[in-house]
C-alpha cells in the first residue's frame, strides 16, 4: 500500500498545480522512486490510494507497467492514514502487506524491505516499523517518534520526550491491526498507540539514510544526497 491521497500542504506551492507524489526529486518523481523499490523487491501489485489531483496521478500510474497498480478511490472524500488503508484491505487481501509513504525515500545499503519481511512475525507482531536515527535522516526535523527495547518492541515518546528513533515511512501491517476500526476518516497513529498497548508494535532499524521529502526545502538537500549516494 502506497499512501498517495495527501494534500500536501506542506509542499505548497508545488502542490498547487500537482499532488505530492508527483514532485519531482533528482528528475523522478516520488512515486515511482517508491514504485521501483517495490518492484525491486519483488513486489508484483501495489495499491495506491487517490484524492488530491488523484485524476492526473491516475493518469501518470497507467503508463507504468510494474508493479501492477490498483487505485483506491477516495476522490470523493479523504480518509486519512488509517482511514485510507481501511478502505483499501479488500484489495490488499487477508495477508500482512507493505506500507510506504509517497514522501518517504532511502539510501538503502542492503534491500529493507527483504529485512523487513524477514523480521516480521504476524504471531507476536500487529505491525513492525521501519524506524530511523535522527543522524541518518535528512529533511526530518522533530523529537522522534519511539523508543526500541531489546526485545523489538516499541514505546512511543510521551509529550516532553524526544526518542531516539523517528518512523522512516515504511512498515509491515498486519490486517488485524484494523480490527474494530472506525467507519471514514481516522488517522493511523491510534491503532499503532494500541497495538503497542498490547505488546504487538514492533520496529526495526534503517539499514541505510532516510530522506524525508516533505516542504519544497527539503528536496535540495535530498537532490544532494541521491547524487553522493551514487
Amino acid at each position: 500500500m502506497v499512501l498517495a491521497a495527501g494534500i500536501g500542504k506542506r509542499m505548497r506551492p508545488l502542490t498547487d498545480t500537482r499532488p505530492k507524489p508527483m514532485v519531482e526529486v533528482a528528475g523522478r518523481m516520488l512515486i515511482d522512486r517508491n514504485l521501483d523499490r517495490l518492484a525491486a523487491a519483488g513486489v508484483t501489485t501495489a495499491i495506491v490510494n487517490l484524492h488530491h489531483f488523484g485524476d492526473l496521478l491516475e493518469a501518470h500510474l497507467k503508463t507504468r507497467t510494474t508493479p501492477n497498480i490498483i487505485f483506491s478511490d477516495e476522490r470523493a472524500a479523504l480518509l486519512d492514514t488509517g482511514g485510507g488503508i481501511a478502505h483499501a484491505l479488500p484489495r490488499l487481501g487477508g495477508a500482512p502487506f507493505f506500507l510506504v509513504n509517497s514522501d518517504s525515500l532511502w539510501l538503502e545499503r542492503d534491500c529493507n524491505l527483504a529485512r523487513l519481511t524477514s523480521a516480521f512475525d504476524p504471531a507476536r507482531m500487529d505491525a513492525l516499523l521501519l524506524l530511523a536515527r535522527p543522524q541518518n535522516t535528512i529533511g526530518y526535523e522533530g523529537q522522534g517518534d519511539y523508543f526500541l527495547n531489546s526485545d523489538g518492541r516499541l514505546r512511543r515518546r510521551g509529550a516532553h520526550e524526544s526518542a531516539p528513533f523517528t518512523y522512516a515511512g515504511g512498515a509491515i501491517l498486519s490486517p488485524r491491526l484494523f480490527d474494530g476500526a472506525p467507519a471514514g476518516a481516522f488517522p493511523l497513529l491510534p491503532l499503532f498507540n494500541r497495538a503497542e498497548t498490547s505488546g504487538r508494535l514492533f520496529g526495526l532499524e534503517l539499514a541505510g539514510q532516510f530522506l524525508h521529502v516533505g516542504t519544497p526545502a527539503s528536496i535540495a538537500p535530498a537532490e544532494a544526497a541521491l547524487r553522493q549516494h551514487g
